[in-house]
C-alpha cells in the first residue's frame, strides 16, 4: 500500500499573523515601512519608465497613502486581489517574509503585469533580529532544556535572486541595505516589534505565555553579547530588495556560446596567448 503525502504544515499562523497588524494599528511604529517605501521610489525615481498602471502589496496602506495617487492597494492575502496583465509596476511591500508560498506570492504579481512591467519587493532577510534570535536560544535552551519557534526564519539575500526566475521573471536582482537600531533593553525591543506587527506568528510557536524568568535572562545575555552606547542594546534589521521584469521581446538577452563576433585579447589590447596543458598529477 502507498502511504498518503500529507502536505507540509504552514510557516505562519495567518490568522495570528492578522490580530497582530490590527494590534499594530493601535500605536503604530512603521519606520522600517515607510523606510522601504522611501528606497523603492528612490529606486523608481532612477528607472527611465513612467509608470500609469502601479499595484501595492502590503499589510500597512497607510505607509503608502500619496505616494502613488492612482494605485491599486491589496492586502498580502495568499490570493491577491491583482488582475492578470493589468499593471506596469507592482511593489510586494514589507510581507513575504511572513508568506507561506512566497514564490506563490511573486507568481501572482507576475500574472498581473503586462510584458515589460516591473516587480519590487522589500522583505526583511535573514539578518533581521539576529541578536534576539541567538540570546533567546541561549536563555531558553538553559531554562527549559530545550528551544521553541520564537522568531520568523528569514531567507538569505543569495537564495531570494532564484526566487524572481522560478517565477518566470528576467533581469533579477536582489540587493540589501542594513540598519542598526538602539533599545533600552529587551522589553523595549519587543515593544516597537508589537507596534510593527512582526511579533511571532509562527504555527509551531508554543501557546503559553514564555515565562519572566526567560527574558531576564535573554536581556541579561544581550546586555552583555550586544552592548550599544550609553548602556543600551543593538539590533540589526536587513531590508532586502528584489526588482525583476516581466519577459519582453524588447529586453536584453545574453549570446549564444560561440557566437561573440570579437576576441577578447582586441578588446583588452593585448596579444592572445595559447593555452597551456594542465600539469600532470604526480603519482606516487
Amino acid at each position: 500500500m502507498v502511504a498518503a503525502m500529507t502536505a507540509a504544515p504552514d510557516l505562519t499562523d495567518l490568522t495570528a499573523l492578522a490580530r497582530h497588524r490590527a494590534r499594530a494599528l493601535r500605536a503604530p511604529a512603521l519606520f522600517l515601512h515607510q523606510m522601504a517605501a522611501d528606497d523603492l521610489q528612490d529606486r523608481l525615481s532612477e528607472v527611465n519608465r513612467t509608470f500609469t498602471r502601479p499595484a501595492i502589496v502590503t499589510p500597512f496602506a497607510q505607509v503608502w497613502a500619496g505616494r502613488f495617487s492612482d494605485a491599486v492597494i491589496v492586502p498580502p492575502d495568499e490570493v491577491l486581489s491583482l488582475e492578470p496583465q493589468a499593471h506596469d509596476l507592482v511593489i510586494h511591500a514589507m510581507a513575504l517574509h511572513w508568506a507561506n508560498d512566497p514564490v506563490g506570492q511573486i507568481i501572482q504579481c507576475a500574472q498581473a503585469l503586462r510584458p515589460d512591467g516591473l516587480f519590487l519587493a522589500a522583505l526583511l532577510g535573514g539578518q533581521t533580529l539576529n541578536e534576539l534570535r541567538s540570546v533567546l536560544a541561549q536563555a531558553e535552551s538553559q531554562v527549559t532544556g530545550g528551544l521553541s519557534p520564537r522568531v520568523v526564519p528569514m531567507a538569505e539575500i543569495r537564495d531570494l535572486g532564484g526566487l524572481l526566475s522560478r517565477a518566470g521573471l528576467a533581469l533579477p536582482v536582489a540587493d540589501a541595505a542594513h540598519l542598526t537600531a538602539s533599545y533600552r533593553d529587551i522589553f523595549h525591543l519587543a515593544q516597537d516589534l508589537r507596534a510593527m506587527g512582526e511579533t511571532n506568528a509562527l504555527s509551531g510557536r508554543l501557546r503559553r505565555p514564555a515565562s519572566r524568568g526567560l527574558f531576564a535572562l535573554a536581556q541579561t545575555l544581550y546586555a552583555g553579547h550586544f552592548p550599544h552606547e550609553g548602556g543600551r542594546i543593538r539590533a540589526s534589521f536587513e531590508t532586502i530588495f528584489l526588482t525583476g521584469w516581466k519577459p519582453h521581446e524588447s529586453q536584453p538577452r545574453p549570446l549564444r556560446p560561440g557566437s561573440a563576433r570579437h576576441r577578447l585579447a582586441d578588446a583588452l589590447g593585448v596579444a592572445e596567448q595559447p593555452a597551456k596543458d594542465p600539469p600532470h598529477p604526480v603519482k606516487d
